[in-house]
């Protein structure tokens, strides 16, 4: 099997490892496609200009300053309120499909950054305590040290949790 073709979707076609949105994107559904698709667009340059470019033209004809062309919406413009009711209403719900998705995906990351913070402090107070153990056996005298008799003990999670909790609701 290629590196690049590994069963998990860890590892891209230059070995590099790939995001959690990256494998998150790889697995989205049609309708999420689309609806990111439709973000981009909507959240454009372009789209601005091509709907004011519409409403305008759309305005310049009912209020009948076209020859030739019957006003098919005369003013209070009822129709193009309509319309544009319409389509804030689908912009609206394709901007929160694609925000519920880039929420699932920021809470993935905080697990992993928890997940990875958890170990690194792990590793540091392992470091630590082997660090305090070869300063006493070069006879460092470290009892006094009450900051580094705190570190070297491990966290405690749970209670660091259950404060989190408290403080959030």
């Amino acid at each position: 099997m290629a590196r690049n073709e590994q069963p998990d979707g860890q590892v891209g076609h230059n070995g590099e490892i790939k995001s959690v949105k990256g494998r998150a994107d790889q697995r989205r559904r049609l309708s999420e496609r689309i609806a990111d698709a439709l973000t981009i667009g909507f959240g454009s340059m372009a789209f601005l200009v091509v709907n004011v470019v519409w409403f305008v033209v759309w305005i310049v004809i009912n209020v009948g300053l076209v020859p030739g062309i019957e006003p098919f919406d005369p003013f209070p413009f009822g129709f193009l309120t309509m319309v544009v009711s319409l389509e804030a209403i689908a912009l609206a719900i394709i901007v929160l499909m694609s925000q519920n998705r880039a929420a699932k995906i920021a809470d993935l990351r905080e697990e992993v950054d928890l997940e990875i913070d958890r170990m690194a402090e792990a590793e540091l107070t392992k470091l630590l305590q082997i660090v305090s153990r070869l300063a006493e056996k070069q006879g460092i005298d470290l009892s006094r040290d009450h900051e580094l008799r705190e570190m070297v003990q491990p966290s405690d999670h749970e209670k660091i949790e259950q404060a989190l909790e408290q403080e959030v609701g």
